[in-house]
């Protein structure tokens, strides 16, 4: 017998609220490759004295004042989604990868709202008013694609529900800027790709990413100034080595989560380990205006221990989704590996560079 009509629209909706609610769950969930929420000492933050940094912090600010950016999270007419005729793999790794962006963009929006809220010194808050701003309009367009595919994340419910980690106000530095440094390097490197094959586009967003990401660069540019403030942040022997381990974490997991997307990444016409590659290539070229260590990203251990970390990733998903005795130790198991190619990864010998006297750069990609 076929099913009635209405016995179809309430199977549609029961799949919708499923859908709906997994997708909730993964912006929720807080595991090692998913975006975090941080929060911080935001004292210590409100003391930091620009000065040294004066003459390109008021230009940086005064560009962030001037939002070139204002109107351009709009949709217009080429704006020609298509979710109903999307394959359904591609789909749900589309969705993933909207997810993991807008929960990434908002905890930015949510940890700079907060430097904000709670500071004193005009400088720090003026800084983090505009990059609220900036990523609050980020997530907030991410979220209008998703609400099209009927998989909207409620961001209201995203800041009682998630996990905060604690980080020092140098790991913030660390860490914030080399994603809006990475953010900026995958989404410029998406954009001229599409560009040069516009029949690879399979989704409007992509049209919007070329202005997007130089958000993501002048947010990059203020942790760099920031950074700046105080040499020891990144010239102290201790400090040489936080740099280190936070550019090892930040790109193995862009590695293993973007092959966890192998029917989004073959829809856009890449090679998986090409992009990150060059991703990662463009990041460590601009970050030499800061940091004066440099991943060796061409040595012969590089490539060999990412895929290792990517199959010990795989290892222990099997795991947990094995459950039961046998299914912890098969975790575990992965774990002890994906380890072990981390150490592998963070002991390759690194490129040094001296940072130039003005850390300033400009989006050229």
């Amino acid at each position: 017998m076929n099913a009635t009509p209405k016995a179809l629209d309430a199977e549609y909706a029961e799949l919708a609220i499923q859908t709906q609610q997994e997708t909730q769950a993964l912006a929720t969930e807080t595991t090692l490759l998913n975006p975090r929420f941080y929060t911080t000492d935001f004292d210590e933050m409100d003391r930091i004295d620009v000065t040294p940094v004066r003459a390109e912090w008021d230009k940086l600010l005064d560009q962030m004042r001037s939002d070139p950016n204002k109107a351009h999270f709009k949709k217009n007419a080429e704006w020609d989604a298509d979710w109903d005729g999307m394959e359904p793999k591609l789909k749900r790794e589309f969705i993933d990868f909207l997810v993991s962006s807008c929960t990434a963009e908002f905890s930015g929006c949510v940890l700079y709202k907060e430097m904000k809220r709670r500071g004193n010194n005009p400088d720090i808050c003026e800084l983090f008013n505009f990059m609220a701003r900036d990523e609050a309009r980020h997530a907030g367009f991410i979220n209008d694609a998703l609400r099209e595919a009927g998989v909207a994340v409620n961001l209201g419910f995203l800041t009682k529900a998630k996990k905060y980690t604690y980080f020092r106000p140098k790991f913030i530095y660390y860490a914030t800027y080399l994603s809006e440094k990475i953010g900026y390097a995958r989404y410029i490197t998406i954009f001229r790709h599409l560009e040069a094959n516009p029949d690879q586009r399979f989704h409007p967003i992509f049209k919007w990413f070329r202005e997007w990401c130089n958000d993501e660069f002048s947010h990059g540019e203020a942790f760099a100034l920031l950074m700046r403030t105080d040499p020891k942040l990144t010239q102290s022997f201790a400090n040489k080595l936080w740099i280190r381990f936070f550019l090892t974490a930040v790109y193995s997991t862009m590695y293993v989560r973007d092959h966890a997307r192998p029917e989004f990444h073959k829809a856009l016409g890449v090679d998986i380990e090409w992009y990150d590659q060059e991703v990662f290539r463009k990041t460590s070229t601009i970050a030499r205006q800061v940091f004066p260590v440099e991943l060796d990203i061409d040595h012969k251990r590089w490539m060999p221990n990412l895929r290792r970390m990517r199959d010990a990733f795989g290892v222990m998903d099997a795991g947990k989704k094995q459950g039961g005795l046998a299914g912890w130790i098969k975790s575990k198991r992965g774990a002890v590996s994906a380890a072990l190619a981390f150490v592998s990864l963070y002991t390759i010998p690194v490129i040094r560079s001296e940072p130039p006297k003005n850390v300033r750069l400009e989006p050229v990609y």
